[in-house]
């Protein structure tokens, strides 16, 4: 009995210690990354898209300071006074006085500048939007195109990872025939040389991926303590070969829905508001004005209430500006802002003609993408065949070591080659996909 109640503290230990082993290894289970998680994380994450919708939210309260000048101002003021006198011949020396105001001030007419001043607000409001938009879309495009390069960084080192265990493969081999005088020293050296090659290479595979991972990592501005694991989807020829719309038809899908081109659009509205508040410097300006006062002074032989009643006072009046000669302010502000219209239009037909630069070069390289995929997939299955005849030829010694490896590194170039304009065609379609405001499609 006491034996076992000596064992219960040791099993308790032992219960707590696996119990934390348990939640530190869940602690530090690396998170595994699709696409797709990538794109919602920095949407909430990113700073720059953050920082639009800070833009955004600044934008609503100009917007609301400027329909809040269609209504009255209302101020009060208090002023005190005290005076001193410092002649013998007064009757006292010192005076107080006290003056107390109520103001309101309501402009009624100055050209519809305020009202065009709402306008362009209410406009500047919707580019706002816009940027939050373009700014996600930014991130879309960099994240689309991070992650295909990490998927095809991942799938190079698979390649070499098989190209290094052929080339073990045919190093051992070389060494048993060097052993049985099969071939010579100089042919052994070489398939020493080339294993010692293709594991360098495996190394530089494993690099460039780490770098790609890492600015992965960057753009969804992870932690430095946080790792990252990709989840590799599953992609088949239908992903590489998807049918692509007509050129003109994307093109013309973008110029409709990308909000540069959006913005562009409303930044001329802007201008040609600017214009009609320009040209309200030539109207007169009316206003209402109405105010209650009250005052009062020392040293007299009223009382305060008597004379803060004797001073009150009530005015209402109306007032109006009439320009006469502004020194030519009027007409340089209502030119300069037709000059900022001609830029804005400028300002349209460069984005529409760079959107159109950038959908055609993306479109150039699907299409592309696309036909020298077919190409190398059938060009890697007629080298794949074409070494392994090869390497059985040299086994057999009827092959020397030159025209092994020659067929080796033909396939693995081709085998790049296919790797490199199958991950070039995926990117470019999604990359297309966002310029139409389509989802995203890859299959996980």
């Amino acid at each position: 009995m006491k034996n076992n109640m000596k064992q219960i503290p040791l099993l308790l230990l032992t219960l707590l210690l696996l119990a934390s082993a348990g939640i530190k290894a869940e602690e530090t289970r690396v998170k595994r990354w699709t696409l797709q998680e990538c794109i919602d994380y920095a949407l909430e994450q990113n700073i720059q898209v953050k920082k639009s919708k800070v833009a955004l939210l600044s934008g609503g309260e100009d917007t609301k300071n400027a329909q809040a000048r269609l209504f009255p101002s209302l101020s009060a003021s208090v002023s005190q006074n005290l005076v001193n006198y410092p002649s013998g011949n007064v009757a006292t020396n010192n005076s107080y006085t006290g003056n107390y105001g109520v103001n309101a001030n309501w402009t009624l007419f100055d050209g519809n500048r305020r009202t065009n001043t709402i306008k362009q607000q209410e406009i500047y409001d919707e580019i706002n939007h816009l940027n939050v938009e373009q700014s996600e879309n930014d991130i879309r495009i960099s994240l689309v195109q991070a992650y295909m390069q990490v998927l095809y960084a991942s799938e190079a080192v698979r390649i070499n990872e098989n190209t290094v265990e052929v080339s073990k493969a045919q190093h051992d081999r070389a060494g048993e025939l060097f052993k049985a005088g099969s071939i010579s020293r100089v042919d052994l050296a070489q398939m020493e040389s080339q294993y010692s090659t293709d594991n360098y290479q495996l190394v530089v595979a494993r690099t460039t991926l780490d770098n790609y991972k890492l600015q992965l990592k960057q753009l969804l501005e992870l932690d430095i303590t946080e790792e990252m694991e990709i989840v590799i989807p599953e992609l088949t020829h239908h992903d590489v070969l998807t049918p692509l719309p007509a050129k003109e038809l994307v093109y013309a899908t973008s110029l409709a829905v990308m909000p540069e081109v959006k913005s562009s659009e409303l930044n001329r509205d802007v201008t040609s508001l600017e214009i009609k508040k320009a040209k309200a410097g030539y109207y007169p300006t009316l206003s209402l004005n109405a105010g209650i006062g009250a005052g009062h002074v020392s040293g007299n032989n009223f009382s305060f209430g008597n004379q803060m009643w004797d001073r009150f006072n009530e005015s209402v009046g109306l007032t109006i500006s009439i320009p006469v000669y502004s020194n030519r302010d009027n007409k340089t502000a209502v030119n300069k802002a037709k000059y900022a219209a001609t830029t804005s239009q400028l300002d349209l037909l460069n984005t529409q003609k760079a959107l159109l630069r950038t959908v055609e070069g993306i479109y150039l390289d699907a299409t592309s993408s696309q036909n020298q995929y077919l190409s190398a997939a059938e060009r890697v299955k007629y080298i794949e065949k074409s070494f392994k005849l090869t390497e059985e030829q040299f086994f057999l010694g009827m092959k020397n070591t030159l025209e092994l490896l020659t067929e080796k590194n033909n396939l693995l170039n081709a085998q790049q080659q296919e790797l490199q304009s199958k991950y070039m065609a995926i990117m470019s379609i999604q990359l297309l996909n966002i310029y139409q405001k389509k989802p995203i499609d890859i299959i996980y």
